[in-house]
């Protein structure tokens, strides 16, 4: 049976011990790559749905296990079922945790970049409150200063922003619309037609 530390050394492999191997994984972490989706959907493709069942609660037991339990619902997913209504299923569920571990300032005693992926599912959001909690998150993790990482923090309190923005403006996220079988204001065709952050997400023709 898969464990927390597999998917946590999947999941960041090397990219912990220095920044150039950051920079390496990154790449496979933010730009589509159908190995990687492969690879996941081969070996890991039925942790959502038992995260979901509760059977995977007593991975909750300390932060780190429960930051693998984050990763397989708020990330697998997200690359399992690419630019399908069911990447996002798990939302909520992701949510629901990483403000629990948040709410006990667990989240300091990990790794920069282990926190920058704990808060993602708060930017992934679409309730506002969700998204104020992803920037103050972010803001705070950018300003301690944490060399080597802070490029990285930073990049990741910009695409917060972002996020942000785009939920302060529309109150949804367009580029998932037609995924999710929603109707698109003419205001949001108009902030994709013009290249509006889609964050990676395809759009259909029609979107």
């Amino acid at each position: 049976m898969t464990g927390p530390l597999e998917i946590l050394n999947f999941w960041f492999a090397d990219s912990l011990d220095s920044v150039d191997k950051l920079a390496g994984r990154q790449a496979v972490w933010f730009v589509p790559d159908p190995k990687f989706d492969n690879e996941i959907r081969a070996r890991f493709h039925r942790l959502p749905d038992l995260a979901i069942g509760g059977d995977l609660d007593h991975w909750s037991n300390d932060v780190r296990n429960t930051l693998a339990l984050i990763l397989v619902l708020d990330q697998f997913p997200r690359n399992m079922y690419r630019n399908t209504a069911h990447a996002f299923d798990y939302d909520s569920a992701a949510l629901d945790l990483a403000r629990k571990v948040v709410d006990q300032d667990a989240h300091l005693d990990l790794h920069p970049i282990e926190q920058v992926f704990l808060f993602l599912p708060f930017e992934h959001s679409e309730a506002m409150d969700a998204q104020i909690r992803a920037v103050e998150l972010y803001r705070i993790l950018a300003g301690r200063g944490l060399e080597p990482y802070q490029q990285a923090a930073q990049t990741a309190l910009d695409y917060a922003n972002r996020h942000y923005d785009i939920i302060e403006r529309f109150g949804r996220f367009p580029h998932r619309n037609a995924i999710l079988g929603r109707v698109s204001t003419p205001e949001e065709r108009a902030f994709l037609e013009s290249g509006g952050d889609t964050f990676g997400v395809v759009l259909p023709v029609d979107s």
